[in-house]
């Protein structure tokens, strides 16, 4: 039974997705929750509910950051142990994460130092306005102590994930999650501490996930071992690690500069009141994203694994599974936004004037979101494969190439203003997602047929 858990070429390749790939659905819906319980809360500070829930959504963009710096590790590290786990190659596995470990505490170090100089006119730069700083000041400077902390947890438990232990990976999260639901009421509310109190939550929070995943990969139950003789730089490995990673990063480091572009764009042409409704619908489609996103990291190291192995038959098989449950997930979600758009709004603020100007928004907002499973699809078949170059094109495709000048450049047009904002993110899944799903099919498909 441990060698089938384990070793993913065995048993069907729908059974082995749905084992791996739901345990971490869940685990990200928990991670999501970090944030979105921290925005629930805070929304609801008496005296601040609108300009304290838009001064976090003004830092947000600085949280995406220090997320793309950890992926950058991570989505990097974790499907290069996968095809050295096909393959065998046990000795190098545990290289890999050891050489991912050390650059994760090296980033967090230097994230921490960098965030605490320069917040003050950064926080501006996004947006912030002189009723908003004050929140988003006390919240992020808080949430930058526990860097490290928050990329350990995000980055490493990638590694458990790709060994097959998914449940484990799952309750890394779990345990962080239920402390900070627990605790943000009792800082918030309880203690009087306002947005600062969010902010504790969820660094003592991040900081118990963190040695949960230590833990783990130095214990007994794991196949791999995270061991200080792994640790020895290995500046060719980290050149693949962050070669492979550079997809993941790019893909959160451009939604963060989307994010600062929306926020300066938004406060010209409707005030912090947009700036609130765009808070929420990014948490919406944090929300949303989770059970596409999970599906397809979940089936990145079975790829991998499959592909380091030579079982291209069955790599195959998982992009046909993965391609068509994320496409049907995404149609209905996309239905669910058309359809009852307030209750999300509700969730987060009451308030008449983000419930009339919210709701047309997210319906824009979310229009064919369905063409968000493609880039999901594609995107996650090149980083498994490690296919770098095409992974790399095609997160700067749909972000950095699209989004960030459609937002800059339809507010202008025919007087949309901040309508045009919301319209930018449709427009850029359809011609991204389609480009990039599209391409894999071309040139990952033919090459391996001809390998079978």
């Amino acid at each position: 039974m441990k060698e089938e858990q384990h070793d993913f070429s065995r048993g069907s390749m729908l059974g082995n997705i749905l084992r791996l790939s739901l345990p971490l659905i869940v685990a990200q819906f928990i991670n999501v929750l970090y944030n979105i319980v921290d925005r629930m809360y805070i929304g609801r500070i008496p005296g601040a509910e609108s300009a304290a829930l838009t001064g976090v959504g003004v830092a947000f963009p600085i949280i995406t950051g220090i997320t793309a710096f950890s992926l950058l590790v991570g989505t990097g590290g974790a499907p290069l142990c996968s095809i050295a786990r096909g393959k065998g190659d046990e000795k190098r596995a545990e290289h890999i994460m050891g050489n991912s470990f050390l650059m994760t505490l090296v980033m967090g170090v230097a994230l921490l130092g960098m965030g605490l100089l320069v917040k003050e006119p950064l926080l501006y730069a996004l947006g912030a306005s002189p009723a908003t700083f004050g929140y988003a000041n006390d919240y992020i400077s808080i949430y930058l102590l526990g860097t490290v902390f928050v990329m350990i947890s995000l980055s490493m438990n990638g590694f458990i994930n790709c060994q097959g232990f998914a449940k484990m990976g799952m309750l890394t999260v779990l345990i962080g999650a239920v402390l900070n639901l627990i605790l943000d009421p009792v800082f918030i509310f309880v203690f009087h501490m306002g947005v600062k109190g969010a902010a504790i939550a969820t660094v003592l929070s991040q900081m118990v996930s963190a040695f949960w995943v230590v833990r783990f990969l130095t214990g007994k139950k794991t196949l791999l071992h995270l061991r200080i003789s792994s640790m020895k730089p290995d500046f060719p490995c980290m050149g693949e690690i962050l070669s492979l990673g550079l997809s993941g990063f790019i893909m959160a480091a451009t939604n963060c500069g989307v994010q600062v572009v929306c926020n300066v764009t938004l406060q010209f042409y409707g005030g912090d009141v947009y700036v609130g409704i765009m808070t929420i619908v990014n948490s919406v489609r944090e929300v949303l994203s989770v059970p596409a996103s999970g599906l397809t990291q979940g089936t990145q190291p079975i790829l991998g694994f499959n592909y380091g192995a030579g079982e291209y038959a069955r790599v195959k098989s998982g992009i046909k599974i993965m391609s068509v449950i994320c496409m049907v997930y995404t149609t209905i979600a996309w239905g669910i936004t058309l359809l009852i758009p307030q209750i999300f709004i509700r969730l987060f603020n009451g308030g008449k004037e983000l419930m009339e100007l919210g709701v047309p928004a997210m319906r824009i907002y979310f229009f064919g979101f369905c063409f968000m499973s493609l880039q999901f699809a594609g995107q996650s078949v090149f980083t498994g494969l490690g296919k770098a170059k095409q992974a790399i094109f095609f997160s700067l495709l749909r972000k950095a190439v699209i989004v960030i000048p459609l937002t800059l450049w339809l507010p202008k047009v025919a007087g949309l203003g901040a309508t045009g904002v919301f319209l930018a993110e449709p427009v850029s899944n359809f011609i991204g997602g389609t480009a990039c799903f599209v391409t894999m099919l071309c040139v990952i498909w033919p090459a391996l047929s001809r390998k079978q």
